[in-house]
């Protein structure tokens, strides 16, 4: 506990920032929370502990620049804050479709409370969007031009069609109340910390795999995906939020592999060579490509992956 607390930074009160991250006690949100410990500033979780957990931030409950609210973002929160960095919201599949009302309710209501208080106190907003609201693209790889392709009734609308509207009401906010926005489009992350009961495939493949049981493909893993390591996204959030470039940015590695594949890298580096990989019936709606076009990324705020995806599986796993 004293180590990390010593490898707080001291910052000046001329550039320490109050912040407030909605879902700080979730996977992506935790390791964004210690990066601005570490950074020196003041950081506040508000986070109803659905999917986070408060393990996740224990090591920072006590610190005089930490504050934890246990609060769900569908009801106004009010705080005296610099920046908010909105990550609130179920994001894997079993979990936004336990509740899809609850879902689309949180992504609409939510930002509508988090741009409402930006507006309010005059801080800088940051939403995580998704490579969802590209849908099944037609389009590849996705850049930030493209518009989608998604099925707005289908079982994963209420996250994708939630997303897109929250990117609405933030740009809306932009242009009707001069609020600051910023919005990051996340591609699939990994990394420590992830909910053992996420039903992602880097979760179940790494379980699978640890535990020698079978892996288990939906489909016939000939669907593509790319993968980053959740240090890169923090990265990446960071600069968005600093940076002035205020259009959507896609944040993800456009190292691209088939499912079946990496399942394959997975089991290699956890060595578990008896392991079978099983093929079952794909899921509705499945993205056959996913893979982003980061140019923007690159140029605008000066940001790209610095881990490969197989480095990011060998630390996960030895974590």
């Amino acid at each position: 506990m004293s180590a990390i607390y010593a490898a707080v930074r001291k910052l000046p009160n001329s550039k320490k920032k109050r912040v407030l991250v909605t879902g700080g006690a979730g996977f992506v949100g935790s390791h964004l929370v210690d990066r601005l410990m570490l950074m020196g500033h003041e950081v506040i979780v508000v986070d109803n502990l659905f999917t986070g957990s408060k393990r996740n931030i224990q090591h920072w409950l006590g610190h005089p620049h930490f504050e934890l609210s246990r609060h769900d973002v569908v009801d106004p929160y009010m705080a005296e804050v610099d920046m908010i960095y909105h990550l609130a919201c179920p994001a894997s599949p079993p979990h936004y479709q336990y509740n899809p009302v609850k879902t689309v309710k949180t992504s609409v209501m939510g930002s509508i409370n988090m741009l409402g208080l930006a507006k309010r106190v005059k801080a800088r907003f940051l939403l995580t969007s998704t490579s969802e609201v590209y849908g099944d693209p037609l389009e590849h790889p996705q850049a930030e031009s493209y518009w989608g392709h998604v099925n707005p009734i289908g079982p994963r609308a209420c996250y994708d069609e939630g997303k897109r509207v929250a990117e609405t009401l933030s740009y809306s906010y932009q242009k009707q109340s001069n609020v600051q926005v910023r919005v990051a489009r996340i591609f699939n992350t990994f990394g420590p910390r992830m909910n053992e009961n996420d039903g992602r495939v880097v979760s179940n493949f790494i379980l699978q795999a640890l535990r020698g049981q079978s892996i288990t493909v939906f489909g016939d893993g000939s669907q593509t995906r790319s993968f980053q390591y959740v240090h890169d996204l923090v990265d990446g959030l960071i600069a968005l939020m600093e940076g002035d470039f205020s259009d959507p940015v896609n944040l993800g590695n456009p190292e691209e592999y088939t499912i079946q594949n990496f399942a394959e890298i997975v089991r290699d580096i956890v060595g578990r060579d008896g392991v079978s990989i099983i093929n079952l019936n794909a899921t509705q709606d499945d993205p056959h490509q996913r893979k982003p076009d980061i140019t923007r990324a690159r140029k605008e705020i000066g940001w790209e992956p610095r881990f490969s995806m197989k480095q990011g599986i060998e630390e996960t796993v030895s974590g």
